[in-house]
């Protein structure tokens, strides 16, 4: 399996309250957003560079609409700190409509390590497009969540079913797939960087 050679930028995907809205129904992986708040602590120690997407839907019903100020909020558990970059955005790949490209290459990073919601969403359009990119990509399995779903033939899929395929579909051709713990044990073989001064 490839492992994580230089310090990689944390990218956190839209883990808004609007999640939470029963209209998604049913959804897999509860222990999603305390396993991004391990990888933020690794990373928040470090100093490591930790950005955010927030997604500001202009579909009208959406939880995540744009004017619904509840639902486009971050959760508690991984709230940014003020010194944390947010990307806002309008559709489903943190690349479109923001500056994260070009935040990433000014800042000279490689190496980006995903984790959000939702799995078949931006989760994993980001991830295709970090791939295409260029950029060395690291997908957390057990620190992302997908969503159940019934298709266009009317055929309803369990959202341990996304899950399992989205993740496979992305497998190697687009990211390595890991866990939260492979990512904690591989950063520990990498240098500390500084701490910026929050003062």
């Amino acid at each position: 399996m490839k492992t994580i050679m230089n310090p990689p930028a944390l990218l956190v995907l839209d883990v808004q309250k609007g999640f939470d809205d029963p209209s998604w129904g049913k959804r897999n992986n509860p222990q999603a957003e305390e396993n991004i708040l391990k990888l933020l602590t690794e990373w928040r120690e470090r100093g490591w560079e930790i950005i955010y997407s927030q997604h500001l839907s202009l579909l009208p019903n959406s939880p995540l609409n744009y004017q619904n100020k509840l639902g486009i909020e971050f959760k508690e558990i991984i709230k940014p700190l003020p010194n944390e970059l947010v990307f806002q955005k309008n559709v489903n790949s943190a690349f479109i409509g923001t500056k994260l490209e070009t935040h990433l290459k000014e800042k000279q990073v490689t190496t980006l390590v995903i984790t959000g919601l939702s799995t078949q969403h931006c989760v994993s359009t980001t991830t295709r497009m970090s791939g295409n990119l260029g950029f060395d990509t690291f997908l957390v399995e057990d620190a992302i969540a997908a969503f159940e779903i019934t298709d266009h033939n009317g055929v309803y899929h369990r959202p341990e079913d996304i899950q399992k395929f989205e993740v496979a579909a992305l497998h190697k051709e687009f990211a390595t797939i890991v866990t939260t713990q492979e990512v904690l044990n591989q950063v520990q073989q990498l240098k500390k960087q500084p701490q910026p001064n929050q003062s």
